[in-house]
């Protein structure tokens, strides 16, 4: 008995820490660039797995990653590049082979939050960053819907909701949870000083359209919660 009361009392052992770096090493460094630089060539392109993470504290929102980490969505529905996931249908249409995509790993709750501080420390490309940039605003969705489809045609890459947009780009109705709103604008502005070999065009863009694009993603993901979409994409 007393043998037993004794063990009884003892404190339970702490849990190990979970090693974000060697995290990332093991598990995320096969599929993404954790170091730079990002692919110059198209075979560099056409090899990529997935997005490169060597600006990850930079580009995303740390709640969001310890979420999607646990819980992954696709965010690119044709995947990194559509070119390798498409087929022919009957019609001679092109449509996404889903069985070509390849399902994110799921990790626990403490192994998302140390990956997520692993990355937030991985800021290269700083200097194109102009923080504080941003500058919190509105704009009228029919507004936003007309600069974002008809005026910029974004939409043929894009999603705006999960099912109407284009599909070779990711998904834009979750870029307000996904992304900080500093780098949004320095990507949009010119998106090969980020990634030479990009597929996302540069435009001509003014100052007042990159803050508006971002009060626009805003306003995406605020009407998607309104109706009561996933909170955590």
């Amino acid at each position: 008995m007393a043998g037993g009361a004794l063990l009884l009392a003892l404190p339970a052992a702490p849990a190990l820490a979970v090693d974000g770096q060697a995290l990332l090493q093991e598990r995320c460094a096969s599929c993404h660039n954790l170091t730079g630089p990002a692919p110059t060539t198209l075979e560099g392109v056409w090899n990529r797995k997935g997005p490169d993470l060597f600006y990850a504290g930079l580009k995303y929102r740390r709640d969001w990653v310890v979420r999607w980490l646990q819980h992954p969505t696709r965010i690119r529905p044709a995947g990194m590049y559509y070119g390798k996931h498409l087929r022919t249908r009957p019609d001679g249409q092109d449509e996404v082979d889903p069985s070509t995509l390849v399902r994110h790993p799921v990790l626990s709750r403490a192994e998302a939050e140390a990956a997520a501080d692993a990355l937030m420390r991985l800021k290269a490309k700083s200097e194109l960053i102009r923080p504080g940039e941003y500058k919190p605003g509105r704009i009228s969705m029919s507004l936003g819907d007309l600069l974002f489809d008809k005026f910029k045609g974004c939409i043929a890459c894009h999603r705006i909701e999960p099912d109407y947009g284009g599909l070779s780009g990711p998904e834009v109705y979750t870029a307000w949870a996904r992304l900080q709103p500093d780098w949004m604008i320095s990507y949009m502005r010119n998106p090969q000083a980020w990634d030479p070999r990009t597929f996302m065009p540069r435009r001509p863009l003014k100052e007042r359209d990159l803050q508006n694009f971002v009060h626009y993603f805003k306003g995406l993901y605020e009407e998607m919660q309104e109706e009561g979409g996933p909170e955590d994409e």
